[in-house]
């Protein structure tokens, strides 16, 4: 056995077979290499689970799959919305269903590949059903709060749902101006709707393969990802997306990587500090997705190290998949994350 292996993995076995195999990881992680991979082999076929791989004319800055590589595998989940559009975890749970149910009457297997845990969370723990908003008036609040900082965005959220705020900062942006909203249209905070409202959908059952990394490794990947975005065309897909009609406020341009762009575009950062913000904001992004990835997922989740080669990692993530799918026995061959953390994310 590798000597950098070390506890072993177990699988919750009384939840019967798995509805999904998903890959989950921090941004600029591998997960859709990977993903490429083991689609082949199970073999299955992919919807992707990023919040901003939804929106259409969206490719670069999002590391969105080619189209060469959309044509050997088929991709669910791409391209849905224009960029002045929302969707939520709920529309995900929805959606993905739908995707998995006509994979499954393939005779192939559902293969969620992402790094929203929100999206995967609504599978796993049903959301409750949301009450109908007015859209009139969710449209100007969102315009307000659009326009606030993340420091006043953050008072709000600690005045309206001090329960949630935490939680939801760590979402990002666009979970503060979601718990805000309900707050103030429904009158009642999120935390309350996740509490006390009934679940919309029966939850699913899925084997969770999680990649780590060594944060310095991420960090240069990261780094490395956003100059060939930046150089590669993000300036000209952001160019194009104004031209269009799109403002800094429309949901889709506020990620990262985008707004840094416009601020380029507007004459308000060189290229050189519009490249180094987007890479700050990236590696923000991906120390939240580790620390939602280690206290959220279920305690069956596999850890992978992300830094092994391509075939030793798409073997031992066919491993887990072919021990953990059948929901039948423990996954007994242990495997250890390049960090030293084991499946649950501890040391």
């Amino acid at each position: 056995m590798d000597g950098t292996r070390g506890m072993a993995l177990h699988a919750v076995g009384s939840h019967g077979p798995a509805d999904f195999l998903a890959i989950v990881g921090p941004t600029g992680s591998g997960k859709t290499a990977l993903s490429l991979v083991i689609a082949t082999r199970i073999p299955g076929e992919i919807i992707s689970m990023d919040s901003r791989q939804i929106y259409k004319g969206m490719d670069v800055g999002t590391g969105k799959v080619t189209a060469e590589e959309m044509g050997t595998v088929p991709h669910h989940g791409l391209d849905l919305k224009t960029p002045d559009e929302t969707y939520s975890a709920g529309q995900f749970s929805r959606d993905a269903r739908e995707w998995m149910g006509g994979i499954r009457s393939r005779g192939r297997v559902p293969l969620l590949v992402g790094g929203t845990g929100f999206f995967l969370r609504a599978l796993t723990n049903p959301m409750f059903s949301q009450p109908p908003l007015d859209v009139d008036r969710l449209e100007n609040l969102r315009a307000f709060l659009n326009a606030l900082t993340e420091e006043d965005l953050g008072r709000y959220l600690a005045a309206l749902d001090p329960e949630r705020a935490p939680q939801a900062h760590t979402g990002g942006r666009q979970r503060s101006t979601r718990a805000i909203e309900m707050a103030l249209l429904t009158g009642r905070p999120l935390s309350w709707w996740h509490q006390e409202g009934p679940p919309s959908e029966a939850p699913l059952r899925g084997v969770i393969l999680v990649l780590d990394m060594p944060r310095e490794l991420l960090y240069e990947r990261i780094n490395r990802r956003v100059r060939e975005m930046f150089v590669g065309g993000l300036v000209d897909e952001v160019r194009g997306l104004v031209e269009m009609g799109y403002s800094p406020s429309s949901p889709g341009m506020t990620g990262a990587g985008y707004r840094e762009t416009l601020a380029f575009l507007a004459g308000e950062l060189t290229q050189d500090q519009a490249i180094e913000e987007i890479r700050r904001s990236h590696r923000r992004y991906a120390r939240r997705q580790v620390t939602w990835f280690r206290h959220q997922l279920p305690p069956d989740a596999v850890w992978l190290d992300g830094t092994l080669p391509e075939d030793r990692l798409a073997d031992s993530a066919m491993e887990a998949w072919e021990a953990l799918a059948a929901g039948e026995q423990a996954y007994t061959e242990p495997i250890r994350a390049a960090s030293g953390r084991t499946r649950n994310g501890h040391e």
